[in-house]
């Protein structure tokens, strides 16, 4: 039962935080420990974030549909070739590879190394800092019919930086997008749908790994904080939409220092282990 309830505890964190430019990932490496809980693992951060993308494949459904058979339809049809929404399908799938690629590649280094409260506190710090940045110099006169194959694979490998927790998935898109001129809600939208098949195919890669390994929980607990951070990550992508469209990422780029600041003091005193 303890397994079940610290479960629901972690879900919530996982949507809270998968959309916001904080880093999920960091957060259940961090809490966890504040918790004495320890680690919950790699392949349980990987699995439960499938319960988020799930939210975003739901809110967004119709974009991702038309995408979808515009795409296909480009594959034989040449006057579908010039549109929007088939260009986006072949952003999404080329900016999708340098997370995949790296992933596979740096799995074991991603597990065991890049885990360390040492690296997740300074990326959590660092990467605020970058964001701020980006959000004070980027312009804003980009939308999402000017994106190029260019801005979509660099976009791509921002976004593979988040493979060490503390960088943040959409973070890293969205300073990438807003260094390259895109305005906030066109930048927080790619970040979605540019996600979805990385975090999905991360967290069924990693599904054979949630009763072996170093997972502090099984199926049972595992399943719950999915289905959870389903819940509650379909209401943070409503909220946080409506929110980038007057607002800047300031309060992220304060959060982020602040935690950050925190988990490495903690860590220097020994109050939580590395």
């Amino acid at each position: 039962m303890v397994d079940f309830l610290q479960a629901v505890v972690l879900g919530v964190i996982q949507g809270l935080t998968e959309f916001l430019p904080i880093s999920s990932s960091a957060h259940l490496r961090i809490f966890p420990e504040i918790f004495g809980w320890g680690d919950p693992g790699a392949a349980f951060t990987a699995v439960i974030q499938i319960g988020t993308e799930l939210a975003v494949l739901i809110f967004f459904w119709r974009d991702i549909w038309r995408i979808g058979v515009t795409w296909a339809k480009s594959l034989f049809r040449p006057e579908y070739r010039g549109q929007l929404d088939a260009r986006m399908g072949w952003f999404i799938i080329l900016g999708s590879l340098p997370i995949v690629i790296l992933g596979i590649a740096l799995k074991d280094v991603i597990e065991k190394d890049f885990r360390s409260l040492w690296i997740v506190g300074t990326t959590l710090i660092v990467g605020g800092i970058v964001l701020g940045i980006a959000d004070r110099v980027g312009s804003t006169d980009k939308t999402l019919k000017h994106l190029s194959l260019r801005d979509a694979v660099l976009m791509g490998l921002a976004q593979a930086l988040a493979l060490i927790p503390g960088v943040s998935r959409s973070g890293a898109t969205l300073s990438m997008g807003r260094f390259l001129g895109y305005e906030r809600e066109t930048a927080t939208r790619y970040a979605f749908l540019l996600a979805v098949p990385a975090v999905i195919g991360a967290g069924v890669f990693e599904l054979k790994d949630v009763p072996n390994g170093d997972n502090l929980y099984g199926w049972g607990p595992t399943i719950v904080a999915t289905i959870v951070s389903f819940v509650v990550g379909y209401a943070a992508i409503a909220w946080l939409l409506r929110y980038v469209t007057t607002h800047s990422y300031t309060p992220f780029v304060v959060y982020r220092i602040g935690l950050g600041v925190v988990t490495l003091a903690l860590v220097a005193t020994g109050v939580i282990a590395a």
